[in-house]
């Protein structure tokens, strides 16, 4: 999962801070992380960072030409040693109803906030190389501090502009000197009914530190405390059990080791099931504290109203998703029948239906296939591709001691896109090379063509660009293929990635929907309420041919996405947007080009409406019934090649 971009998508629903820090990781690892194959022939021995060429490291040297002038330009923008830090933009307090004033102000904010989020993408990418280095921690500590402090030092801008009557606010809003922010301040408006008076934001504001106490707390038990019994394989083999290895082992070939793997980490978490559902129902109370404070008639509804997105695209998307179990259902029962199993547990969803190992491709070839893999949208894109795999060097490609793990796409607007792998040359691999070049492509043509207060893209269109790209990849080398072997492979993968990122997400969604439904009723959320719902789901999910084993009821306790508050169904709708668009672009010069504006848009409209202009309407639900019948039709070309 995107462990990252959720971090930063918990945001209260305050829209000033629009930096880019929340978004430094836009994805931290591919959905479709669906196998991991033994290092192959392509995979270089560990080495330490030195010893790696220059051209397999990111240029990170092109923010900064080294850590002291880091340091320089750090010193340079913490502002002054007391409170206000900022005291010329705190000089504006009380003026912003002038635009000459605001205007002024707006200005010289978003220049400090562009230079703070040039020295945290530095910081967080220089850590991510050596999560052990001391001078990079405390480097990352003091400009996340530094952040946190420019947050809560504005928190009285917005009050001070929704304490404008209405008249006023759109007065101001029309002058001209503010036309750079006009859609920003629209934004702002928006939120009128739901803003507090500065005191009381102010009061929100330092609440945040307190009520993140249950999210900090199930990091800290989920990422270091927790400790497994190992998995044992079918020749009674002891293998280490961690939460990175438990999914190597549930792709394995040897089905008594995934048995073991998956029965040994439930039983982890089982044994922690009280503290986890106090925790989880920690975080649920901190959502509803602040829907009930800033005057929500739901979680939801607090969680979807700043980025204008109605609850029925969440309710819709449940409702699509669950009228289209038959073909899950259908999957599974495919499944069951090539596996030649009697009985079909949960620990057999992830093992590939069509053997492993035959996909291997170097560092190089990877990039070569995906540079080829976006030829349909054109020269210039596939251009920037190029020279950013190459000569620019957006990607840090391969493991190295103390290393962060995952993938993601980063950067800032005074930067290239920059890409963590670790690359071992499997499908997946290639893959996700090819997810998070396309975030960063969106990354990069949203800045070229917008101003640094709309070059951000809305969080819900984050995947779009990435599972494009992933459509792209994978058409290309289906086209390739070199037998009905590895077709069916391809398409068997292809199937499994929209079962984990619509289905699998979706029933998410629905629990997470339920587990705020039952905190804003006043139900006290217990372990056996938790298991006995989230075994109900997956029961209705994958239907009467999988065989719901008991461990699986506390499954729940082991998702961090419950803790990020309407984050995890953005996979389902970003991957079915993605689809319908991908097939238009197949057809259509005209969906070729709205989609490259729509990449060049940033965040310079509400995200449904980013998505009507490139040629999708998320309200209406036809992309996720355009995803259900392509899933339809791979299941069918999957059991004709089979």
């Amino acid at each position: 999962m995107r462990f990252f971009a959720t971090k930063f998508s918990r945001i209260s629903a305050r829209l000033l801070i629009v930096s880019s820090v929340w978004t430094n990781w836009v994805c931290a690892e591919s959905v479709n992380q669906l196998e991991n194959n033994e290092l192959g022939d392509f995979s270089p021995m560990i080495k330490t960072r030195s010893e790696l060429k220059t051209e397999d490291k990111w240029n990170v040297e092109a923010l900064y030409p080294t850590p002291e002038a880091w340091s320089r330009d750090f010193e340079a923008s913490k502002g002054v040693e007391s409170s206000p830090r900022w005291p010329q933009l705190v000089s504006y307090k009380g003026k912003l109803g002038k635009p000459a004033a605001a205007a002024s102000f707006f200005g010289m904010f978003f220049e400090t906030d562009r230079k703070l989020s040039k020295l945290h993408t530095y910081a967080h990418l220089r850590l991510d190389e050596d999560l052990g280095n001391d001078t990079f921690k405390r480097d990352y500590g003091l400009i996340s501090g530094l952040y946190h402090d420019f947050q809560h030092e504005f928190s009285w801008v917005e009050p001070e502009l929704l304490n404008l009557n209405s008249a006023d606010f759109h007065h101001l809003s029309a002058q001209p000197e503010l036309s750079p922010y006009r859609f920003f301040l629209e934004r702002i408006g928006r939120m009128r009914p739901h803003t507090l008076p500065a005191e009381l934001e102010e009061m929100l504001a330092l609440s945040g530190k307190a009520l993140d106490a249950s999210y900090k707390a199930f990091g800290a038990l989920n990422n270091a405390d927790l400790v497994f019994q190992p998995a044992i394989d079918s020749e009674g083999k002891e293998h280490p059990l961690t939460q990175g290895s438990y999914l190597s082992y549930m792709r394995q070939g040897d089905r008594a080791l995934r048995k073991s793997a998956f029965q040994h980490l439930h039983l982890g978490f089982e044994l922690h099931a009280n503290t986890l559902c106090e925790l989880l129902q920690g975080q649920m109370q901190a959502h509803f504290f602040h829907a009930k404070a800033r005057k929500f008639q739901s979680c939801l509804e607090a969680a979807l109203f700043p980025h204008q997105i109605d609850v029925s695209v969440y309710e819709n998307l449940i409702a699509r998703v669950r009228r289209a179990l038959p073909l899950l259902h259908k999957y599974i029962a495919l499944r069951k029948k090539i596996l030649g199993l009697e009985e079909l547990h949960y620990y057999d969803l992830m093992v590939p239906l069509v053997g492993q190992g035959e996909m291997k491709m170097s560092y190089e070839e990877a990039c070569k296939t995906v540079v080829a893999s976006v030829a349909l949208l054109g020269d210039a894109y596939q251009s920037d591709v190029r020279k950013g795999l190459g000569e620019e060097r957006w990607v840090d490609v391969y493991e190295t001691p103390r290393k962060r793990s995952g993938a993601y796409s980063s950067g800032c607007y005074d930067s290239v896109p920059y890409i963590l792998m670790n690359f071992q040359g499997n499908l997946n691999d290639v893959l996700t090379l090819a997810h998070e070049t396309g975030h960063s492509m969106h990354s990069l043509l949203s800045r070229r063509h917008q101003s640094y207060v709309y070059s951000q893209y809305p969080i819900f269109v984050a995947e779009v660009a990435s599972t494009f790209n992933e459509q792209l990849l994978l058409s290309t080398l289906k086209a390739k293929a070199g037998s009905k072997k590895e077709l069916a492979y391809l398409i068997n993968y292809e199937i499994d990635g929209i079962r984990s990122t619509i289905f699998r997400q979706t029933l998410f969604a629905e629990f997470e929907l339920q587990l705020h439904k039952w905190v804003e009723a006043g139900v006290p959320l217990t372990p056996s309420l938790l298991k006995e719902s989230y075994i109900q789901l997956n029961r209705d999910y994958y239907g009467p041919d999988l065989v719901i084993d008991k461990e699986l009821e506390i499954e729940w306790a082991r998702i961090p996405h419950f803790y990020y508050n309407f984050y995890v169904y953005q996979y389902a709708t970003g991957l079915s947007a993605a689809l319908a668009l991908f097939q238009d672009a197949q057809q259509s010069p005209e969906a070729r080009k709205r989609y490259l504006e729509f990449l060049s848009s940033g965040g310079s409209l509400y995200p449904l409406d980013l998505l009507r202009k490139a040629g999708t309407d998320m309200h209406s639900g036809a992309a996720v019934d355009a995803a259900m019948k392509h899933f339809d039709s791979l299941l069918n070309e999957l059991t004709d090649l089979l």
